[in-house]
Parts: C-alpha cells; structure tokens; sequence
C-alpha cells in the first residue's frame, strides 16, 4: 500500500497516479505511465509517453512535473496617489539560488485550495495585505514554468485605498506589524511604492519576482496607469 495511490497521504489524497494519463487532445502524445516520486505536501510525478514529431517517427520521453495546484495573484493600485501595494517576505528557494536575503518584493498572492481564483485572491489580498477588496479586474491567465510546473497563475488588479483597509478582526492575522496567517508561518510585511519607483525597482533588480514584474508592466501598458503622466518631481 502506497500513500497518496492506494492509501490517504498527509493531505488525504488518493490516485495521484492516475492524473495525466487519460488526455486525449493532442494524437501526437501517447502517456504510456504516471509515477508519483513525491507527495509530502505538492506532488511530483514522472510522466512516460510516446512523442510523434514533426518528421513522422515517434520517440519514447519522461518528463518530471511539479504539481503545487494553480494560484491568482493581484496588483493593488490606487490612481489618485499614483501608488502600489505590494508585500514583502522570506522565500528559501529563491534565497538558496543567489537571492541575497531572500527577502521578495511581490503582489499578493497564493494557491486557489479549492476556491475560485477571484474568490481565492480576495482571500489573499486580505491575508497578505489587510485589505478587502471588491470584485478583481481579470488582467490574463498563464502558466509561469511550463517546462516543468504545472501551476496556472490567474492575474488580477484592484483598487485599494484607507476605505478598503481592514479595521476589525478577520481572518488576516497580524504578526510583527505585518500580515499573514501565523499557522503558515507567514511573515509578511507591506510596501506603499510610487508607481514609477516600483518600475524603476525592476531595472534595477530589486524587484525580481515575475508575476509582479508582468503585473507592473501591464499596469503601464494597458492598464490603470496607462494614461497617467508621472508625478513631476521638483529638482
């Protein structure tokens, strides 16, 4: 008896061998095997399938993915100031490839766990940032590593100001002066930036964190801030 296959693992998951095995719509990709290698919280499988390429002849791959669920993620924005809202927190894997301290500036964020995206990054902005927001701009869906994570990212944007602040005890838990939900360890703290600061911060490596990277270059492109000419700056 295998935990996450034939018995429940630490998330009560079973079957996790099966997901991926029926697709059918691409003809030119037969899954011959799923193995799980990993279940202890995501899951890691080992996928074994039959490729027809471009010339005809087929060819047998394996191909690791990482399953870690899909996420939403959210720019807060207020026009009038012409500011951000963003967060931030200790993330180990980017510490343990070359981040100096590990410390990332970024949207909030998080995993759906079984909610809606809209729904989840309402729950998100207020855990992460202690503020409610109202009904999330949809800004587009992607997959951020598609070589080897199977995550789908929904983005979204949303107003913010002193009115959408949280003022009485909700599900946000305060640790530090910052936010987060204390039995996940969170530490979050938050970070009002001027607008044309936050993209000065991207050429200048302070901020290195896709998904808040692409938000803030939608957010100049195409979205609130598109027609907003920088605040003057006396010299």
């Amino acid at each position: 008896m295998t935990a996450g296959l034939d018995t429940p693992d630490r998330r009560g998951r079973t079957g996790l061998d099966r997901h991926g095995r029926d697709l059918t719509g691409n003809p030119r990709v037969r899954v011959r095997d799923v193995d799980v290698l990993s279940c202890d919280w995501y899951v890691l499988r080992r996928t074994t399938f039959d490729y027809q390429h471009s010339d005809g002849h087929w060819s047998r791959e394996q191909r690791e993915t990482y399953d870690r669920g899909d996420g939403a993620t959210v720019l807060l924005h207020n026009t009038g100031r012409r500011t951000v809202l963003l967060t931030r927190q200790f993330r180990l894997p980017a510490y343990v490839n070359g981040h100096p301290d590990g410390m990332l500036i970024e949207a909030a964020a998080g995993l759906l766990d079984g909610d809606a995206p809209e729904e989840a990054i309402r729950r998100e902005a207020a855990e992460e940032t202690g503020h409610v927001i109202g009904a999330p701009e949809p800004v587009f869906t992607v997959y951020m590593s598609p070589g080897s994570v199977t995550e789908r990212l929904h983005f979204y944007a949303a107003p913010y100001d002193p009115v959408t602040a949280v003022t009485a005890v909700t599900a946000v838990t305060a640790l530090n002066d910052g936010y987060g939900v204390a039995e996940e360890g969170e530490d979050i703290a938050t970070l009002e930036l001027p607008f044309d600061e936050a993209l000065a911060m991207i050429r200048s490596g302070d901020i290195a964190d896709a998904k808040t990277i692409m938000l803030l270059q939608w957010a100049a492109l195409d979205g609130p801030f598109r027609h907003s000419a920088p605040v003057a700056r006396p010299y």
